[in-house]
């Protein structure tokens, strides 16, 4: 690692530590982040610990770790052989960007966006021949590195420190750059807007009410960028072919099903279930749909709606759709609310909503979850980011998440070129995702990741017993349609998990309540 120690000569504060630039993180905070905190006490620890009167020997993480984390963020399978290439990439983007700053025809009007993320201030756009001289591994390390220093600055609200090293991002990242400059851009952009914010702390450490920026993309945009991830990798159509091959094994002999679908966006995942459950040797069943939907989805899925209705009745399979708009709440999910009929057996399922429900104290997914098991569905189906991302502690949560996207980032280094509008539209609705969980608090941070051990714990709290996915030969078969090496695929006691190069990304599993299991 003898590049790192390039490091040392970051010339931004005399009391920086540049063996250690995370010095207050350490295991026994990862233990903690399993406890019931408040994030005002987060922030409030976070000053203690901070403030120059405090002399108290403070945990660390060892310097060999930091290197081992630094590596394992940088794609070192591409870095090096696509850094020829990026001169050449990099014209071709100039040259698109050039002829059409609004992407016509994408349907998704860039320039906004553009302009709202900072990508068009040319004071943070290095020159090409800066890329070329400075896109090699050590400047990969150097950016790294920077990023952790300035997550600690921010997370001990040193601001002018935290400024002054931003300020050295901005020439190493880049949202056009490789993937590692991409990622950096969007963590900067999340590290900017907590700056923003901390203006707004009041003197007891709580954000101001209100405190939250503008998202940077649109509703739409998000809608479409969602489609072009489906599209592009397999993250997403895992999840839902996981959900639905556990619905149809334990719909086998059942005339008259009922899903209730929690926190309905679209509807990608349901054409292929139709499909299955129309061809069945026992002949199709009714299917209901119950979407529990924001009011803002509700016009879109409506006509998405009526037309698979239309899809289904071609198939020999009766359809109906319903649709309850509003905040998901146990008194939304009681049996009086859900017109819930005798004989129908009933699914629920979750793809990436839970998390929203993992506040502070888990009371809330708590409430969720005990009223998801009053409706003693068949099965609950539940696809999740297999992250830790809702630790009490920033700089905990920033790591995490910096290891996290960066194997998403690389994913799409490895499926998509760099000059690709499709590519840079997936990787907003990325950096929308980073900026919540690196910039707000509170209510405002609704992106609560957790990883699979703590939502079986969850779920077996709650009185749900894990059921065992069977479907990893299909599984296999849908990664193989992506024709992308380093996608991996492994099962952990009933849940499978779909990663990148040994790193798990998304979680599918299949519940039911603990005491109506099948013997």
């Amino acid at each position: 690692m003898a590049a790192l120690n390039g490091w040392s000569s970051f010339p931004l504060h005399e009391n920086l530590d540049h063996d250690l630039a995370i010095r207050r993180f350490c295991p026994a905070r990862v233990e903690q982040e399993h406890g019931e905190w408040g994030w005002e006490d987060e922030l409030l620890n976070e000053l203690e610990l901070c403030s120059p009167s405090n002399t108290t020997t403070i945990p660390c993480l060892p310097a060999p770790e930091v290197d081992e984390f630094v590596d394992s963020c940088i794609n070192m399978d591409h870095y090096e052989k696509e850094c020829s290439n990026l001169q050449h990439d990099f014209d071709m983007f100039q040259e698109e960007m050039d002829a059409s700053m609004k992407i016509e025809g994408d349907g998704l009007e860039m320039s906004g966006s553009f302009e709202d993320f900072g990508v068009l201030d040319p004071d943070m756009v290095p020159s090409v021949q800066e890329e070329v001289s400075h896109g090699d591994l050590n400047q990969g390390l150097h950016l790294v590195h920077m990023l952790l220093a300035c997550a600690e600055a921010v997370g001990c609200r040193d601001t002018q420190l935290a400024d002054s090293i931003l300020n050295q991002i901005w020439v190493s990242a880049s949202p056009w750059g490789d993937s590692l400059q991409r990622v950096s851009y969007c963590f900067a952009t999340g590290l900017k807007s907590r700056l923003s914010l901390l203006h707004n702390v009041n003197a007891n450490g709580t954000f101001t009410n209100g405190a939250k920026e503008k998202p940077l993309i649109t509703r739409e945009e998000k809608s479409e960028a969602f489609q072009l991830l489906y599209q592009t990798t397999p993250y997403i159509a895992f999840g839902f072919m996981a959900a639905n091959e556990a619905i149809c094994q334990a719909a086998k002999g059942k005339d008259s099903l009922h899903i209730m679908d929690i926190g309905m966006e679209n509807t990608l995942q349901w054409p292929s279930l139709i499909r299955t459950l129309a061809s069945r040797p026992e002949g199709p069943p009714n299917l209901r749909i119950t979407g529990l939907i924001s009011e803002h989805y509700l016009s879109e899925l409506e006509v998405s709606m009526k037309i698979l209705v239309g899809d289904a009745s071609t198939l020999g399979l009766a359809l109906e759709f319903n649709m309850i708009s509003g905040p998901v709440t146990p008194s939304v999910l009681a049996k009086e609310n859900l017109n819930l009929r005798e004989g129908e057996t009933l699914f629920v399922n979750s793809i990436m909503h839970l998390h929203e429900f993992v506040k502070e104290s888990r009371g809330s997914l708590k409430a969720i979850l005990q009223a998801i098991k009053k409706l003693r569905p068949t099965v609950l189906t539940v696809v999740e980011q297999d992250a830790n991302h809702n630790g009490p502690f920033f700089l905990g949560r920033f790591l995490e998440s910096l290891h996290y996207y960066s194997a998403i980032f690389d994913t799409l280094e490895a499926s998509l070129p760099r000059n690709s509008a499709q590519r840079m539209k997936i990787e907003f609705l990325f950096a929308e995702e980073i900026r919540n969980i690196v910039a707000f608090e509170g209510t405002n941070r609704v992106e609560r990741h957790e990883r699979i051990d703590q939502w079986r714990r969850q779920l077996g709290r709650a009185g749900f017993q894990v059921m065992g996915m069977k479907c990893m030969s299909q599984a296999k078969m849908l990664i193989s349609v992506y024709g992308c090496d380093g996608y991996t695929l492994s099962s952990e006691k009933g849940c499978l998990l779909l990663g990148w190069k040994g790193r798990p990304i998304i979680l599918a599993s299949a519940w039911q309540v603990h005491n109506v299991l099948s013997t």
